[in-house]
């Protein structure tokens, strides 16, 4: 009896069902898969657009689980975030001292680092926060400029998505003396001129507080278009005007470009003096061909 005929090697890697082609694109580096793989063939280029494909790479890379139910408007500008996610403020907790950080002003005795509780102060909420910056008795601010584009976020993500800019900052006083504490958040053009800014007014602090750690909380939304970088600055001063470092203590300060979601505003909000705050934004489709460079 004549042995079965071997099946015919196929000619061509397109000749595979479109499930395990999508399987081996999962696989494959994001960055390729556009500039690469999408220009090989109209099928490749139909697959690598489907939303399912990108779904899958963010299961896989654990960026959701299998029983995410939050609305997506575009898997795979959500993918791009998601693998970008992270807090763009440099040495946020005062681990390497001053590292990073511009001084605006530096009144009285000066900007200091000191470590959690510290004198009349009380613990951070989360236990990995290991120090903070404190003030003195005249004005101290310090910022930093982040730049997007170098961050890794392209202009047509920028300026056709939008994606929301999540802003925090933690502040507390002593409990013996009071301070006023200051933020102040810019979103500017690649010329410095300000599109969008989060000022609110300074938060005074009365003398024997109860020490308690305050998060300020803030999601740019639609914003206009240009955006390219973000100004951050805070600080301020102690009330009682005593030598030393008695004014306001800030930690754990955090620039998150984050995906849109479903709200039910359509404007920012700002959530000053709330211990959890929460993020939300207008959900917006993306329609224009993703871009990497």
């Amino acid at each position: 009896m004549d042995a079965p005929h071997p099946k015919a090697a196929l000619d061509s890697i397109n000749e595979l069902p479109e499930n395990i082609l999508l399987e081996l694109f999962t696989h494959v580096p994001a960055r390729q898969l556009l500039l690469n793989c999408r220009l090989v063939c109209s099928l490749w280029r139909d697959l690598i657009d489907l939303m399912t494909l990108w779904k899958r790479k963010c299961l896989r890379e654990g960026f959701i689980t299998e029983d995410w139910d939050q609305p997506v408007a575009d898997w795979k500008i959500f993918y791009f975030l998601r693998s970008l996610h992270r807090n763009l403020l440099r040495n946020p907790c005062a681990e390497e001292d001053m590292f990073a950080w511009q001084i605006d002003f530096n009144g009285g005795d000066r900007w200091k680092v000191e470590s959690l509780p510290g004198a009349h102060g009380t613990d951070f909420p989360d236990p990995k926060v290991k120090k903070y910056f404190v003030t003195s008795y005249e004005t101290c601010l310090k910022s930093q400029l982040v730049d997007l584009v170098a961050e890794g976020y392209w202009e047509e993500l920028l300026d056709t998505f939008r994606p929301d800019i999540v802003v925090k900052d933690w502040f507390a006083a002593r409990a013996d003396c009071g301070c006023t504490y200051q933020l102040k958040v810019q979103l500017t053009s690649a010329d410095y001129f300000v599109l969008a800014s989060f000022e609110p007014p300074p938060v005074t602090i009365q003398q024997w507080n109860n020490a308690a750690w305050t998060e300020v909380s803030y999601t740019f939304s639609d914003y206009p278009r240009g955006v390219r970088y973000i100004l951050f600055q805070h600080g301020g001063s102690d009330t009682q005007y005593w030598a030393g470092w008695y004014g306001p203590r800030v930690t754990n300060s955090s620039i998150v470009v984050s995906h849109k979601r479903t709200r039910n505003q359509a404007s920012s909000e700002a959530q000053p003096g709330k211990k959890h705050g929460q993020e939300e934004a207008a959900q917006s489709p993306y329609q224009a061909v993703l871009q990497i460079f």
